[in-house]
């Protein structure tokens, strides 16, 4: 039998897609594997101290942080998303359940999302138009759920000219407009 089955971007391709618009790049991530853990009750010292033997960074509310393997950013109360290279992490979740074992709920997130990273010497007047986050104002590792085009993401600041955001996975053809409509209204 022939060989018919192939991994898809979330845009239905076989590669990432990247678009340019003026400053403004637009690269789909495929490469990042996510989960997201959530402390069980009464567990969250438990879940600390796993977290810093597996040097897995976890931040407080409206931030992100990077560590050599781990990045996470915080979406509530002792909730977390994970990011961890996917070439090397596909199944995520069996390298961070035995880390955290009973102290944390851990779940597959990878495919529920799609991920874009903007860049641009000055991503302000993008950002502004997108979302309701005083970019210009917000520092590096900032992380907060946004609103863009009716569509709930999770945007994170990597840097003065680099946003990751994180949108459902079944909008990434509409995410992906209300990004390239926005920057080509800046033209």
């Amino acid at each position: 039998m022939a060989d018919t089955l192939h991994a898809l971007t979330a845009l239905g391709h076989a590669a990432p897609e990247t678009v340019e618009i003026g400053p403004y790049r637009i690269t789909e991530r495929f490469d990042v594997a996510l989960a997201s853990i959530a402390s069980r009750k009464g567990r969250d010292k438990d879940v600390e101290k796993a977290a810093k033997a597996e040097n897995l960074p976890l931040p407080g509310p409206a931030a992100a942080a990077e560590g050599a393997t781990w990045a996470s950013f915080w979406v509530a109360p002792q909730m977390w998303i994970v990011e961890a290279p996917f070439a090397s992490h596909e199944d995520i979740v069996s390298h961070l359940k035995p880390a955290f074992g009973d102290a944390a709920s851990i779940t597959e997130q990878t495919d529920a999302w799609v991920r874009f990273d903007l860049a641009a010497p000055d991503l302000v007047p993008l950002m502004e138009r997108l979302c309701n986050v005083d970019f210009s104002k917000a520092a590096a590792g900032f992380a907060s759920r946004v609103v863009v085009e009716h569509t709930s993401c999770y945007l994170i600041k990597r840097g003065q000219g680099e946003v990751t955001l994180y949108g459902p996975r079944s909008s990434a053809r509409s995410l992906l407009h209300a990004l390239e409509t926005a920057a080509t209204s800046l033209l």
